[in-house]
């Protein structure tokens, strides 16, 4: 079982920190914005986004700010019981640094790592321990396919970037074969072993975000805020938002009718 220590969220360009020493703990980072530097075991590290470094609490280390770069990053120190011994990362004694194919996914589940944290509603502890899980288990299984190359990461987000413009529209395989100059299959095959996530998943992900912000922030009803995300069926819409989210959409509208 993990134990979380601290959580929170670095915002600015100030910020220093440091630690080392016989301690059973870990730290981790995910910068979310920009960049900043630690040195650990007295080797520089440039960490930027999408980077994610754990160092165990063995191992020395401090971190600070690049003057005039702006940088944001989540922060949770945890530790592990004495027996734990399923996830392969926290078995090592090194620390790992690391450009996430998987970043969306590790990033939303510390988000709500910190947010509950911070809310601290009724077993927060518990949600965010199954939270923080979720995310290492998701970086075990990055790290067990194997290293990913940064030209691979490269298209990958080329292909992410396509998907943001476009994905309240169908998004094919062969459109993004065309954005990384390959073949459909081979564009499909290398964004499900960076990401972890298939095309049409990733679409519903980007959709489902949107329909959050619009179901909570605009007056459009369930079945307008479903055409404009491209769903014809607002029963379908219904069936992804609570597969995505948990919640029906009708949840976030008692949310919005309290605020305003």
């Amino acid at each position: 079982m993990l134990a979380i220590l601290d959580a929170h969220q670095d915002n600015g360009a100030d910020w220093y920190e440091e630690g080392g020493g016989d301690k059973p703990s870990f730290h981790l980072s995910l910068v979310t914005y920009g960049k900043c530097v630690y040195w650990v075991n007295d080797e520089k590290v440039i960490v930027e986004k999408g980077d994610l470094l754990i160092i165990p609490g063995h191992v020395p280390f401090y971190g600070k700010s690049i003057p005039t770069v702006l940088h944001t990053k989540y922060v949770v120190n945890f530790r592990k019981a004495a027996a734990e011994a399923g996830l392969p990362i926290l078995r090592s004694r090194e620390p790992l640094w690391q450009r996430l194919g998987c970043y969306e996914k590790v990033l939303e589940r510390l988000r709500g790592v910190m947010a509950q944290w911070s809310e601290r509603p009724p077993y927060y502890e518990q949600m965010a321990q199954a939270l923080l899980t979720e995310a290492l288990v998701f970086l075990n299984q990055e790290r067990d396919r194997g290293a990913i190359s940064s030209d691979k990461h490269r298209r990958a987000e080329s292909m992410k970037q396509y998907i943001l413009t476009h994905y309240r529209g169908k998004v094919t395989k062969e459109e993004l074969g065309d954005v990384i100059k390959t073949t459909p299959n081979y564009a499909a095959t290398l964004f499900k072993a960076v990401t972890g996530q298939t095309i049409s998943e990733y679409v519903h992900n980007q959709r489902m975000k949107t329909a959050v912000y619009m179901l909570t922030e605009s007056q459009l009803t369930v079945g307008e805020i479903a055409d404009y995300l491209g769903y014809n069926d607002v029963s379908y819409f219904h069936r992804i938002f609570k597969r995505s989210t948990g919640s029906s959409p009708s949840d976030y509208l008692h949310e919005r009718s309290a605020i305003v």
